[in-house]
């Protein structure tokens, strides 16, 4: 298990303010949606939380101890990282592409033991992707390298997820067979932080949303309790329609706010 927490955290990419004064807590099994308009520096914060931008004031801790001081191979086995927009650039197969995912558990020109071949496996098996695995992954559609990326992430078996929109590039199906399969991650115990644009899907999936506006979190919590009119209106600058089901709720976007 693994917790992440942000304290007065402060981010600039160049001149800009991009997070400002972010104090967050994510604790293992939940499902935490970060939401927020374009800019709102969602990527950034995820970004921030693996150590791969430096902050201006503040900082990251994960289990307590300042993540700038945990060794870089010690935390990609503790937190497992998929951006948004993942691109492959040379002809592998799809398994060794998500035998990428065992190279923080590998010591140097060490080979693959079973547990790193059982590890993949299962990965492929959770991401739907086993049916791949002699392609070239250079071969594969939008959505399929979208799921061997994240079947890639899933290969580490970090205590922790950290997922940029992987939704973008699927179809409905493959869409909710991701977000359960997420859902079903924090289940066993897992934190999962995902940034997501479709307000239904997060208020369907997640346990929370932490809603972000010029680096800022302008809301935190229950989906339901985030996802308001004012909210909607304040932030995103729309009316929409917001109903309640057993499904946890949905959001349609009616019109921009005259």
């Amino acid at each position: 298990m693994v917790t992440i927490a942000c304290d007065a955290l402060s981010v600039s990419l160049g001149q800009r303010r991009v997070l400002d004064g972010l104090s967050l807590t994510f604790e293992p099994g939940r499902l935490v949606g970060i939401i927020g308009p374009n800019g709102a520096g969602k990527s950034t914060l995820l970004r921030a939380m693996v150590g791969l931008l430096p902050p201006d004031a503040g900082g990251v801790t994960i289990d307590g101890e300042p993540i700038a001081q945990v060794p870089r191979r010690d935390l990609a086995r503790r937190i497992a990282y998929l951006p948004q927009g993942q691109t492959v650039h040379w002809p592998i197969s799809v398994e060794r592409l998500v035998s990428l995912g065992r190279l923080p558990h590998l010591a140097p020109m060490s080979r693959i033991a079973k547990a790193d071949s059982d590890a993949i496996e299962r990965a492929m098996a959770r991401a739907d992707v086993s049916q791949f695995r002699d392609r070239i992954a250079t071969e594969l559609s939008g959505g399929e390298r979208a799921r061997v990326m994240l079947a890639r992430a899933l290969a580490v078996e970090a205590a922790g997820l950290i997922v940029d929109e992987p939704l973008a590039a699927l179809d409905p199906g493959h869409q909710i067979d991701v977000m359960e399969l997420l859902r079903r991650e924090t289940e066993a115990g897992l934190l999962v932080i995902v940034v997501l644009h479709d307000l239904t899907t997060a208020a369907r999936y997640c346990d929370r949303l932490v809603l972000l506006n010029h680096g800022k979190a302008v809301d935190d919590g229950a989906p339901m309790a985030v996802l308001t009119p004012d909210r909607l209106r304040e932030v995103y600058g729309i009316t929409a329609r917001i109903e309640q089901n057993e499904d946890g709720g949905f959001v349609v976007p009616r019109g921009r706010v005259a």
